[in-house]
């Protein structure tokens, strides 16, 4: 009787209390291990009934039915899709075989390839988890065979697996457009060089490394492939290469909106498939699978975060954590770094889903007021949550690299190898904010 009293008569303890309880009870039930999505969507509703009574749950399915009726949220599964069509075919395999020609007899020309790879990967699809577990199956094993640093190949496998957080046409940046209610195409934009900006801080990181340590980037012995045998794989290439710039072109060319390109890709790749021999029903259905199972889980993230921070809006949250935020400091750049290091403590703990829709409407008009351009801070926000992939201790692009790592290889051996890459993420986001016009903006 006194729990549903006190339910009943939230609204008397004030906002401050109001928003430490809400968040005590969102990380009290997350702790206990309810899936973030049903953590969201309960807690919303218990605040909803709490503080304005039984008649305001519509409002949850209002606001709920905004967020998932939104037509650029069809591109999601679209690019889901490319990608899961893209881990089942044999295109990653020739793309890395092919890239021989790039690499050649260049100390540590293996781990460079590997990362050229990657962000070809990522703009053919903008999924980072298939990215880590295929560069794991066939870079990984090459480079511990050719004597490669151990530590050295687990890092560029993982760092350059996320790259698809950043190289467009990533699901982060459209998650986050629709959040900020900012041109996705824009933001498309503005992400490609500073996400070719990071690749290139790799490539540079491996390079110097090897060169100062030339065990740890052996220089390969000829592997005997004929030079037209590995044309021969470009051949096959050429047709999702083509895919790429139709549909990274089509955007930025003003010609097709994401959601329209989005469907020209997975047709572009489902035509690959056919081209190269390797379409079938079950190739097909198996792709279809996962992209339900992975729309599902940001569908469900989606509208559990919508929820609370509908609720949590209508409570005065939003304003309450806003002055909170603005109230640290006169200077701008002082409170976009706390913005920053709020985001990179979320990432440690949560996904990347459910800390863009529960953060960015809270964010996104403090950013504005300050005087920033969302699209910039949109892209910031991509290469913040580039530090979260990769970060202990429950940075993913480590526990997918870790489902296919040989046995010998931990996760404590992943995470450390991790580091020198983590620091130059958090380069590039200090340069980001040094110098906005990297962005274009």
């Amino acid at each position: 009787m006194e729990v549903l009293d006190f339910l009943f008569n939230m609204k008397s303890m004030g906002i401050e209390a109001g928003t430490l309880l809400m968040f005590g009870m969102l990380l009290a039930l997350l702790l206990v291990g309810i899936p973030l999505a049903y953590v969201t969507l309960l807690v919303a509703l218990i605040f909803a009934v709490g503080w304005f009574g039984p008649m305001a749950v519509p409002l949850i399915t209002s606001r709920v039915y905004s967020f998932v009726s939104s037509f650029v949220f069809v591109s999601v599964p679209m690019f889901v899709l490319m990608a899961a069509i893209l881990d089942r075919s044999g295109i990653a395999r020739d793309l890395f075989d092919a890239m021989r020609l790039v690499g050649g007899r260049l100390r540590g020309g293996i781990a460079v390839q590997t990362i050229f790879v990657a962000v070809i990967l990522a703009a053919m699809s903008g999924i980072i988890g298939g990215e880590v577990v295929l560069l794991g199956l066939i870079a990984l094993p090459q480079m511990l065979r050719l004597g490669y640093d151990r530590s050295l190949a687990i890092g560029v496998v993982c760092a350059g697996g996320a790259l698809g957080t950043m190289v467009p046409p990533s699901i982060v940046l459209i998650i986050y457009g629709l959040t900020a209610n900012v041109s996705i195409g824009d933001l498309f934009t503005s992400a490609f060089f500073p996400g070719l900006m990071l690749a290139s801080f790799y490539v540079a990181y491996v390079l110097i490394r090897a060169y100062l340590n030339p065990e740890m980037a052996p220089v390969p012995e000829p592997d005997g492939i004929p030079l037209s045998q590995k044309l021969g794989k470009l051949k096959g290439l050429i047709l999702p290469i083509l895919v790429v710039i139709m549909v990274l072109g089509s955007i930025y060319g003003g010609v097709a909106s994401v959601t329209e390109a989005s469907a020209v890709g997975v047709a572009g790749v489902i035509l690959s498939t056919v081209v190269r021999g390797e379409f079938s029903v079950k190739l097909l259905k198996d792709a279809a699978l996962q992209t339900l199972s992975t729309c599902g889980m940001i569908v469900w993230i989606g509208i559990g975060a919508s929820a609370l921070v509908g609720v949590f809006n209508l409570m005065g949250g939003i304003n309450f954590v806003s002055d909170l935020i603005t109230g640290i400091s006169t200077n701008p750049t002082i409170v976009l770094l706390f913005m920053m290091l709020i985001l990179f403590v979320l990432g440690m703990f949560l996904d990347w889903v459910g800390i863009a829709l529960l953060t960015m409407p809270i964010f996104v008009p403090i950013v504005v007021k300050l005087g920033y351009d969302p699209v910039w801070f949109g892209v910031l926000f991509c290469m913040n949550m580039q530090v979260s992939f990769l970060s202990p201790p429950f940075g993913p692009a480590a526990f997918y690299l870790k489902s296919v790592a040989p046995p010998g290889i931990s996760l404590a051996d992943i995470f450390k190898a991790l580091l020198p890459f983590i620091c130059l993420q958090v380069l590039a986001v200090a340069l980001l904010i040094a110098f906005p016009g990297i962005t274009g903006r």
